[in-house]
Formats: structure tokens, sequence, C-alpha cells
């Protein structure tokens, strides 16, 4: 045998004929940038199989492409030129090509008040496929935020209403008794739960925009509730996150209604998926919330 041939078992022809839809890798390690941020990512990669008769397609050539996402920053662009790699590097065999990337990302985060500041990491992933000409990314991002119950703030308001009138019935009102009875655990006798909840936001991006928008969304998306979970804290911050609790008291549908219309608002998207998931500390069961949007056609 000729010791420079080696054989290609995969041009061999395929002993039953059929096309597949997909066919690649998974949980290909990979760095990525994103924001000029290098990222720790996992990537799967594959195309369509659709000669029938091929019994395999060129792996590491989809595999060999990747590199070109370790130079520069992820844009919709540059996700469109490594799918189109893909596919040019198996023509005859397949016709659609298909990438996901996930990972995390941390953003530094201000206190609400004082000068700290932490780092939040945000899981994301990057759905991109290229069919032909017609090219589709998607942009998915987990948002973590807190939920207080209004149903649980109004019967702990009714029960404040009730002490107070047991504590002062029949007796002359002073100021500072009205005062020193707000301020202590005998007049503020209950409180209402609260839970930590996470928005899972999927974005239909339009295949032309030139930067990848995530911080842009998670900002929007924070925004829009009001509520986002904190990293370095001081009192004076605690103290403005309970504020911003008891001025943002979310069922989830409500949480799933601001973020559809905050979405609605935002440049750039074909459409969306919003799913809200509130991990109750009443219930031993999540309250979940869904909407979805796509942009009318002309």
């Amino acid at each position: 045998m000729n010791a420079l041939t080696l054989p290609d078992i995969a041009a061999q022809a395929a002993r039953q004929s059929l096309p597949l839809d997909w066919v690649g890798m998974c949980g290909i390690a990979l760095p990525v940038l994103l924001a000029d941020q290098r990222l720790n990512a996992k990537a799967d990669a594959g195309v369509s199989l659709d000669d029938a008769q091929a019994r395999g397609i060129h792996m590491s050539r989809l595999y060999l492409a990747l590199a070109m996402l370790e130079q520069e920053n992820l844009t919709p662009a540059l996700l469109r030129r490594v799918l189109q790699d893909f596919l040019d590097s198996h023509e005859g065999l397949a016709t659609s090509a298909y990438l996901r990337i996930h990972s995390d990302v941390l953003l530094k985060r201000p206190a609400l008040v004082s000068p700290l500041a932490g780092w939040k990491s945000y899981p994301i992933s990057l759905d991109a496929r290229l069919q032909g000409t017609v090219f589709h990314v998607e942009l998915r991002v987990d948002v973590s935020y807190s939920s207080t119950c209004p149903c649980s703030a109004a019967l702990s308001r009714q029960l404040i209403q009730q002490q107070f009138v047991d504590d002062f019935a029949n007796t002359p009102l002073q100021h500072a008794d009205v005062l020193a009875w707000l301020g202590s655990t005998r007049g503020i006798v209950a409180t209402p739960h609260s839970q930590r909840s996470t928005a899972q936001l999927c974005l239909h991006l339009d295949g032309v925009l030139d930067d990848l928008p995530l911080i842009a969304a998670i900002n929007h998306a924070e925004a829009a509730l009001g509520t986002a979970v904190q990293t370095a804290v001081k009192r004076a911050d605690e103290q403005a996150f309970a504020l911003a609790n008891g001025q943002n008291l979310m069922f989830c549908e409500d949480a799933a209604r601001r973020l559809h219309l905050a979405l609605q608002r935002f440049p750039g998207l074909l459409a969306f998926d919003v799913r809200v998931v509130h991990s109750e500390s009443l219930h031993a069961h999540d309250a979940v919330a869904e909407s979805h949007w796509h942009q009318e056609q002309p």
C-alpha cells in the first residue's frame, strides 16, 4: 500500500441511501471574543448531509473553520462567514450549515447607591443557521431579577393595618408614637414574599446588524424589570433594593408583559420569545409565563 495515500472511509458510498438533517460535532472547546471579552465557550457545528449516497461529512473541515472565531469579535457577519465556509467545504454534500455557541458573559455591575461594583454572570448562547442564502441568527440570554408577590404585599399591608388598629384603638395619636411603631417589629408584623426569578430571552436578530446587541439587550431587560439582582452591596444598596422591589411588585404575568413591551421597542429584532420563571418561595413549584412576537411582514 502506498504510504502517502491514506484511506478515506467517509468518501465511500453509504450502505443505506438516506439524507440526514444534521451531522457534526457538539461540545467543541473554543475561545471566542464578544464585546472584546474573551470567553471560554463550547460550540456545536454541523451541516446537513443532503447527498443520500455519501457515507459521511468532513468533520475536520468544520473544526478548522471555527478558528475564525478566535481573533474577531462575534458579529452576525462573522457567523455567516463561518457558516459559508462550512458549506463551501462541503460543496455537493450539504445545503444547510449550523453553529451554536454557548458560554457565560461576565459583566461588572455597579451597586444601586454606594460606589461598590461586582461581577455578574449571564448564560448566553448564539444559534446561527445558513440554508442556501437564507441566514438566521438567534441570541439567547438569561437575566436574573427579584420578584415580590403583589398578593403577598397586599395581605401583609392588611395585617399591618389590623395591628395598627389593635395598638391604637381609642388612643390619641402622637406623631412620635406612630413613628416608633412603624420602626418596630410589633408594627411591621408581616412582610411580602419574594423570590429570585429568571427571564429567558430568545432574540431573533436581523442578520445585517453590525454587532451583537448583547449588553444593550441585557441593560434593556433589566431596566424594564427594575429589580435586577445585585452583586456587592452595602446597607444603603440593600435598602434601595428593597425600595425597588416595593415599587415593582410583579406576578410572572407582569414581568412577561413588561419584557414584551420593552423588547418590541428594541432595534434590530425580527422576533423574540420571552419566558419568565419565578422560583416561588411560597410554593414548591415555579410560576411561569411566556410571550412571543414577530415582526409583521410588509
